[in-house]
């Protein structure tokens, strides 16, 4: 049974529309990466808590950075994945074992066996799509 994920508007619309702790894997200050404009905009125009997550743990937006998402403390409500499609089932891996409530996979970025595994383990998943694209919900 080798089912395809497809997106559930109305669990987009909740999570864009909840404020919650997003960390955002691959967030860096690099200005010609898309990540930190989707987190901008994640911030400050949807109110959400940013938490860069990078191999650098670099402050990014005048957020301290972590190195992995078990080194973040408290809640996770949505890991944001900003990393190649091969990269993403380790982070989405991550994900469940920290407890996060949901993953975002950015547009592009598709790994169907990923997206079950969260699935299963609870989680809300979202993929192959982006925030600023999603909002004000289609």
């Amino acid at each position: 049974m080798d089912t395809q994920h497809v997106n559930n508007s109305a669990t987009i619309r909740r999570l864009l529309s909840t404020p919650g702790r997003w960390a955002v894997v691959g967030l860096t200050n690099n200005p010609a990466r898309v990540a930190p404009t989707i987190a901008r905009f994640l911030r400050d125009e949807l109110s959400m808590q940013i938490i860069p997550v990078s191999l650098g743990a670099e402050t990014v937006m005048g957020e301290p950075g972590f190195a992995k998402l078990a080194d973040i403390p408290g809640p996770i409500d949505v890991v944001d994945c900003f990393v190649n499609s091969s990269k993403v089932g380790d982070i989405v891996d991550q994900a469940i074992a920290v407890g996060a409530k949901a993953v975002w996979l950015q547009l592009g970025v598709i790994d169907e066996a990923a997206a079950r595994r969260a699935k299963d383990a609870g989680l809300d998943v979202v993929m192959d799509t982006c925030p600023k694209i999603e909002y004000p919900f289609r």
